[in-house]
């Protein structure tokens, strides 16, 4: 019991950490992205 508890725990800690990896990643795309489209405004 113990052992399928800390494997749960250890997996839903591991998909958190992913999540947030790849909310970064595409925060950062989209301000790339708004500093490309104000340059193509110029």
């Amino acid at each position: 019991m113990k052992k399928t508890t800390l494997f749960v725990i250890l997996s839903l800690t591991l998909a958190l950490v992913g999540c947030n990896t790849v909310k970064g990643v595409g925060q950062d795309i989209q301000k790339a992205g708004e500093k490309i489209e104000g340059a193509a405004k110029k």
